[in-house]
């Protein structure tokens, strides 16, 4: 009987790439750049390297973008001020799983600016 090791981790940078742009689905269809890389991350963390740091980077980006809108739509009636973070949250929810996508498909580590650590 033959044992085979079913703990090794695979190494795809396609994969971690397509997870990172996978959020730009709220720019095409209003929905599902929460819920695709979700999908992705927990179906396959435990078999590609470094999804699960890639994974988590992504919730957190999303879970803190969720987070600066709803506080904007108060500020709006603050000077107008909601208005600026709402343009600005706009701008990195596009910009970042851009460049995270590219340093995704090169091995780098992610980094999203302004994120909240919530996993």
């Amino acid at each position: 009987m033959e044992l085979v090791n079913q703990n090794v981790l695979r190494k795809d940078t396609t994969l971690l790439s397509i997870t990172h742009l996978t959020q730009l689905l709220h720019y095409v269809t209003g929905f599902g750049g929460f819920i695709v890389p979700l999908i992705i991350w927990l179906t396959s963390r435990n078999s590609v390297e470094g999804m699960d740091e890639h994974g988590k980077a992504i919730i957190n980006l999303q879970l803190s973008l969720l987070l600066y809108i709803v506080l904007s739509i108060p500020a709006i009636l603050l000077l107008g001020l909601g208005i600026l973070t709402l343009i600005g949250t706009g701008i990195l929810g596009f910009v970042l799983p851009i460049v995270n996508a590219v340093k995704a498909a090169n091995g780098e580590a992610p980094s999203y600016f302004m994120t909240i650590k919530f996993i």
